[in-house]
């Protein structure tokens, strides 16, 4: 099993780097791919430059498969068709540094723009907006694409589509679809964070025991998952006797002490070294479950499995997802009604999305996170793992923790 000695894989660059700060760094080749990606993109598309916008943990994957740094302030990037990136990042109001690539911690960014836009000041709103139309208007651009319109905030796109005399196109698919085709380098580090999951759950079932609350299980497996690289990370963990539901909830709701003859359902859902996510989520109980819920697991080991047969390159997650919930019904559980599995990479949740309305065929080389989950009256069980999808047979599942209910 990889420890956070060994995570540095061939073809892939994950060793610490200490002299400019940065823990993890992916490799300039990787980075050269990913840009070579869009500006053929660009070209054959007639577009001048991509805006793409992130923020926060969850949602900055865009931003961060371009620059190699998540953003947590709202981060925006102009992708020129014809020179390095331009990011609008917060700050000083007003400030443009030339970079020229000379920054180790901004790969490819030729110049930093900063303004001191705030979520929480709603008149602050079109300030990131302000800023590029001004990077737009000085290089004369007239075709320039969006990445993520419908999911970005409305003072920005607002603001950047009222300038006259440009014409913006959606490029959403297109970048989606780039992201998901995992190179060899993204799969080592994708395969390093199931590893470390699989350890610091390893750690988990020793440390658990009877009198321990609910969101004590965050922060024992947050700290864990980042001695070994992680840096970003949601824990679902929430108790329950026996006879009722044990479904998930977030930090708010995990404040209940486990008993002995308690039950819970854990996901640990984190990155890694270099910043790709993985998920894994086991039931732990201290005693025997009782049999409806081991049914209930079985149901979701072998749903699992189907759905990963299903998961060949061009395959169509809707029909992934009808299959799924026919299975499920004909075995008792309310059918899926949500997700019943998606793509990871810098964000925890990614296309595609296995679910009726989504239209990506599923790429090769897909790093997917399949959790069905059994629901009916009193009765809750789940599973998680993650997949890639081309793999054949079991090697495309990642995590090694046995599919099993740990009785403690």
């Amino acid at each position: 099993m990889a420890t956070a000695e060994n995570l540095a894989m061939p073809g892939a660059n994950l060793r610490p780097v200490v002299a400019d700060q940065k823990m993890w760094r992916v490799s300039r080749a990787e980075l050269e791919r990913r840009w070579s990606v869009v500006r053929e993109h660009l070209v054959e598309r007639g577009l001048q430059a991509l805006i793409v916008q992130g923020y926060e943990e969850k949602i900055g994957g865009n931003v961060r498969w371009l620059t190699d740094v998540p953003p947590g302030y709202p981060r925006t990037v102009i992708f020129h068709a014809n020179d390095l990136m331009t990011l609008v990042d917060h700050g000083p109001q007003g400030e443009v540094r030339r970079l020229d690539d000379r920054d180790l911690n901004r790969p490819g960014v030729g110049e930093l723009v900063t303004n001191w836009a705030l979520y929480g000041g709603h008149f602050t709103a079109g300030l990131a907006a302000d800023s590029v139309i001004q990077v737009i208007r000085a290089r004369g651009y007239d075709r320039v694409g969006l990445v993520n319109e419908r999911a970005l905030p409305h003072g920005f796109t607002a603001g950047v589509k009222a300038l006259e005399g440009v014409h913006f196109t959606d490029e959403t698919d297109f970048f989606d679809i780039a992201k998901a085709r995992k190179s060899e380098e993204e799969l080592a580090m994708i395969r390093g964070t199931a590893a470390i999951q699989d350890q610091v759950f390893a750690k988990l079932l020793d440390w658990i025991k009877p009198g321990v609350r609910d969101f004590e299980i965050n922060a024992y497996v947050d700290y864990q998952l980042q001695l070994l690289g992680a840096d970003r990370g949601v824990y679902i963990a929430v108790s329950a006797a026996h006879e009722r539901p044990a479904p998930f909830g977030y930090r708010h709701f995990q404040a209940r002490t486990m008993q002995r003859g308690d039950y819970t359902n854990i996901l640990l859902e984190s990155n890694g070294p270099g910043g790709e996510w993985t998920e894994i989520g086991r039931i732990v109980s201290f005693g025997k479950v009782r049999q409806a819920t081991r049914d209930a697991h079985s149901v979701c080991v072998e749903a699992q499995a189907r759905t990963a047969a299903l998961c060949v390159p061009g395959a169509n997650p809707g029909d992934i997802f009808q299959s799924h919930n026919d299975f499920m019904t004909a075995n008792g559980s309310e059918p899926e009604r949500r997700l019943h599995a998606h793509g990871q990479g810098y964000d925890a949740v990614e296309r595609p999305l296995i679910r009726s309305d989504e239209t990506m065929a599923l790429p090769p080389h897909v790093n997917l996170a399949i959790h069905p989950v059994y629901s009916a009256g009193a009765t809750f069980a789940t599973i998680c793992d993650n997949y890639i999808v081309g793999a054949s047979g079991s090697a495309g599942f990642l995590h090694q923790t046995p599919k099993q209910i740990f009785e403690l």
